[in-house]
């Protein structure tokens, strides 16, 4: 067993990703590790003429997957867009590491995120000593994506200033790279792409250029259609964390993942499953995400600090760390939902009660 932490998607399911190579018949584009059809298989799962298994990475729209794949094909860069906490990042991991056989070629956009980020940076002692050179230059993912003929995934890129967003404008309509100060370019290699993500609900978002748009095919990662969706979803992220961490813990019971699920669907809509009560919508986006860190936490928890099965106490500090982020408004909107349906709810009564022994 891996003492990894966190492996990356290619090392995770290399043999998910070999299976399917073994398997794969269709036509492959140039660089590309499998066919389209093989990288949507390995995405959203199903099974092999040969009766191998492959284990869905993303539940959702097949479409949506499909025309992502299908983007990725063209000289057009794709960006997946949609609320924190619909898998924006790690479809993104996933289609690289299908695509390339890496997705380690990332650049994390935040607000100090710099043109030489994406560009390219220099060795400054070597540049000193010897001037201009291309050994003195560091390559940034995207440059190597583009020598390599790979996929160069760019994090939150609506995070990243404007000036330094339309750093891409060039890479992607021209598929090159100048390098003025060595009278050079890097031109890019088939195969290569870039894959950004960016949401909707950041605070002090820089809008993309309409020429950077342009360079776009923009497909949109919704939230999950249904509740057994959902809870499908969190399962198997639990179970997946459950076997990477090693926790001395009873699997969560699925009825357990349908209240933290029911919870954040009811509070997000404003109104409970049934239609019959509307309640206030907190500040924060209680997106699938966060049901899967609550459960995670409370699985921490039952393992270390309980018998080892997840019970509603083990929970309700994650619940009401996830709801409750402005600590005037979302206390009283959490209160309020907390009294008026959960309390009712003689199935959670456990939670209810797990809830007020903390005081908030």
């Amino acid at each position: 067993m891996s003492t990894l932490l966190r492996q990356h998607a290619e090392q995770l399911y290399a043999t998910e990703l070999e299976e399917l190579k073994k398997a794969d018949t269709g036509k492959q584009p140039p660089n590309w590790k499998l066919s389209p059809q093989a990288v949507v298989t390995y995405i959203l799962g199903g099974k092999l003429k040969n009766g191998f298994e492959v284990s869905p990475k993303y539940i959702g729209n097949r479409r949506l997957i499909e025309i992502a794949v299908a983007t990725l094909t063209t000289d057009r860069g794709l960006l997946l867009y949609g609320l924190p906490g619909t898998a924006k990042s790690w479809v993104s991991e996933h289609l690289a590491a299908a695509i390339s056989g890496d997705s380690t070629m990332i650049v994390q956009g935040t607000a100090g995120t710099s043109e030489e980020a994406i560009r390219y940076g220099w060795n400054y002692a070597r540049l000193l000593a010897e001037g201009p050179s291309e050994k003195a230059l560091v390559e940034t993912p995207v440059m190597k994506a583009m020598k390599d003929g790979k996929i160069a995934r760019i994090e939150e890129l609506t995070r990243i200033g404007s000036d330094v967003q339309d750093t891409l404008i060039t890479i992607l309509s021209e598929k090159t790279l100048p390098v003025p100060e060595l009278s050079i370019e890097v031109q890019a290699v088939k195969g290569f792409n870039v894959i950004a993500t960016a949401n909707n609900r950041d605070k002090g978002v820089n809008e993309l250029s309409g020429a950077l748009k342009r360079r776009f095919n923009t497909v949109i990662l919704p939230l999950p259609d249904n509740i057994d969706e959902e809870i499908d979803i969190v399962r198997r992220r639990v179970q997946s964390f459950e076997k990477v961490m090693e926790l001395p813990a009873e699997p969560p019971a699925v009825a357990e993942i349908k209240r933290i699920v029911t919870i954040f669907r009811e509070l997000r809509a404003g109104v409970t499953l049934d239609g019959k009560t509307k309640i206030k919508v907190p500040t924060g986006t209680l997106s699938t995400a966060e049901a899967i860190s609550v459960v995670n936490s409370g699985m921490a928890i039952a393992a270390y600090f309980g018998d080892g099965s997840l019970k509603a106490a083990d929970l309700a500090a994650g619940i009401i760390g996830a709801v409750v982020k402005d600590p005037v408004q979302d206390k009283i909107v959490w209160q309020e939902y907390l009294e008026t349906v959960v309390k009712p709810r003689d199935e959670w009564k456990d939670i209810y009660r797990a809830c007020r022994d903390l005081g908030i």
